[in-house]
């Protein structure tokens, strides 16, 4: 006879989120999980959450880290608005993430953790779980974690301490049962990463990990189950990737198709720091890493591989822009190819280090010495950092210029599902080198790109000079104030003449209507969420994502003409929002979000109907 433990509720997505103290491991469980609803088929989107502290007073709110992750049987876009189940390891996470769980929400309270002490450090007076209100608020589910793990590997040889650690595989295992996760990926990778190193660890998580799941199948507070089907995708071998992860990936895959050896320059910062160690371990791929002693020397470092003919690298936050911006104008005046990977967060100086944030626009468009605009594009979802990295590298080498790319905390911590491509069907990208047979010219232009060759230094019959001086055509030092502005505007009208190189925009809806949203970067997943919404319940609401910042694809103006009102959302105060009222003219409403946290979809829909006829 089936119990009610065997019968499953079908649902189309389910959002989960996972908090606890720094040390509980919940980016460890969330990712796998994470890695679980992937091998179960469905589409995904992550949302690790960190504290700024490298490590805070335990049970004190400033140390709860979180992840939270949307799995479901459709086109999955963003993590969820709120948790449909949260798992709370002691009362500062509960406190810090209760009231986005919705009334009935299930709640997963790691009971041993609310003691007095623990209590108090979390701001409570009284313990929430003794609340006859609260009890009946939500679908509450109360594991004594601590005494559960310790009987589970009772008859290990770990020591009372080492057991204690692994109660959030225990919670993980319980939360595999609810939603009906398989167990072999988290399995697997326990034998992977500790079954040579370190075998009693690996086989104590694989033992806690199955004990909370049947410890589900016993539990009559439980027995609700959920199910949700796979999701429809197209044939192809497909991996769970992360932004950074894939701007590896995407800088290893242009070099390749330019045919150069990547040399990435970087100085660790958060959150860009996972690029520098994604890159170290690819040097069978001709990639070299310097990890320098400072942004500036980076900076340094990257021109000068650029100008020995290397395709060069680095990336960096906010407050590593700023220290580069000397060198990022060397670089524009010699013409000399960088991708500069800007992975925006919380400021200005160090702000929210830890949290998303869309401010380093204007930074990238303007913040540097003298006229000397750079073409800036973003990537606005995890694996279209893989697509932007080979945009950055065509701009690049294409225009003979330093590109900016890019990026934000929310998009480079993420992760989706991601189809891999085959690289040989990658287009190859070409470079601008001189050849020892012609005569060279150092400013000489292509007349359709206005891009000058590239010559490497050391070989006979192009010898040249290059630097910050301004130069005229032949590449001689000139402080003739026509030739200044005459190479000023030649660099200005190469950036400039970008614009036909790119495709037509891709709108989502009508070319005309009563609204038209504008996002870039990583809004994307919200955006367009709210819009199909909107658009399914009739409203006449259209949207564009814009990848190339600068310059503006070149029938930007045509497509804004058509809707009666633009609205820009932005985690800013409206810097794009002025930068296309600047440029066109035309009245732009900005909404802004400056809280470290992503657009909910909720709350975009309801800003939208507030311009809707």
């Amino acid at each position: 006879m089936k119990t009610s433990a065997d019968l499953f509720e079908e649902i189309e997505s389910a959002v989960v989120r996972f908090a606890g103290d720094s040390g509980d491991g919940m980016q460890t469980i969330g990712e796998r999980f994470t890695d679980s609803s992937a091998f179960a088929g469905n589409d995904i989107a992550t949302l690790p959450d960190y504290p700024a502290e490298i490590r805070a007073p335990a049970g004190t709110l400033a140390g709860v880290s979180g992840f939270q992750l949307q799995f479901g049987n459709r086109r999955i876009l963003t993590p969820g608005d709120q948790p449909d189940a949260l798992v709370a390891m002691n009362p500062a996470a509960l406190k810090a993430n209760i009231a986005d769980l919705p009334e009935g929400g299930m709640l997963v309270i790691n009971v041993d953790s609310f003691k007095k002490m623990n209590l108090s450090k979390a701001g409570y007076s009284s313990n929430p779980l003794e609340d006859i209100d609260f009890r009946k608020k939500y679908h509450l589910i109360e594991l004594d974690l601590t005494s559960l793990t310790k009987e589970a590997l009772s008859d290990t040889a770990l020591k009372p301490s080492e057991k204690v650690r692994c109660k959030n595989f225990f919670a993980l295992g319980f939360m595999y049962f609810v939603y009906g996760r398989p167990l072999e990926p988290t399995l697997k990778f326990f034998k992977e990463k500790w079954a040579k190193c370190m075998p009693q660890l690996a086989e104590a998580n694989s033992i806690v990990l199955k004990a909370g799941y049947h410890l589900g199948d016993t539990m009559e507070t439980a027995r609700n189950r959920y199910q949700i089907s796979k999701a429809p995708v197209k044939s192809g071998l497909y991996r769970k990737i992360s932004g950074n992860e894939a701007m590896v990936y995407g800088l290893v895959a242009a070099a390749s198709r330019a045919k150069r050896n990547l040399l990435y320059a970087g100085y660790p910062i958060t959150p860009a720091s996972p690029i520098l160690e994604g890159l170290s371990v690819l040097k069978k791929h001709g990639v070299k890493t310097l990890q320098a002693e400072d942004e500036i020397s980076a900076m340094g470092m990257a021109l000068g591989a650029s100008f020995a003919g290397d395709l060069a690298v680095v990336a960096t936050s906010g407050p590593g822009m700023c220290l580069k911006s000397e060198f990022i104008g060397l670089a524009s005046i010699t013409e000399l190819p960088v991708v500069i990977v800007d992975v925006q967060r919380g400021g200005p100086s160090t702000g929210l280090p830890t949290k998303t944030e869309q401010s380093d626009l204007l930074q990238s468009l303007y913040s540097r010495h003298g006229d000397c605009p750079l073409p800036v594009i973003a990537a606005h979802s995890p694996s279209d950092c893989f697509d932007c990295a080979l945009e950055a590298v065509r701009l690049a080498l294409t225009y003979m210029t330093p590109v900016i790319l890019l990026s934000d905390l929310y998009i480079a911590n993420g992760s989706e599902p991601w189809k891999i491509p085959n690289v040989c069907e990658i287009p190859e990208i070409e470079n601008s080198f001189a050849d020892t047979e012609e005569e060279f010219v150092v400013y000489r232009r292509n007349p359709e790109t206005l891009a000058r060759k590239q010559a490497i230094p050391g070989q006979i019959g192009l010898e040249h000079r290059i630097g910050g001086l301004e130069k005229d055509e032949d590449g001689e030092v000139s402080y003739d104030p026509e030739n200044h502005e005459k190479m000023t505007q030649l660099r200005a009208s190469k950036i400039n003449g970008i614009s036909k190189s790119l495709p037509s925009i891709n709108l989502e809806g009508p070319c005309h209507g009563d609204l038209l949203v504008i996002g870039w970067g990583g809004t994307y997943g919200a955006i367009c969420s709210a819009i199909k919404n909107m658009r399914e319940e009739g409203f006449s609401i259209s949207s564009l994502h814009l990848r190339h910042l600068n310059p503006f694809p070149k029938d930007l103006e045509k497509v804004m003409n058509g809707f009666d009102k633009i609205i820009v959302p932005e985690l800013n105060l409206g810097q794009l929002s002025t930068v296309l009222q600047s440029t066109f003219s035309k009245k732009v409403i900005s909404y802004s979000k400056i809280q470290g946290k992503p657009f909910k979809v909720s709350e975009l829909k309801e800003e939208f109907l507030k311009h809707l006829p």
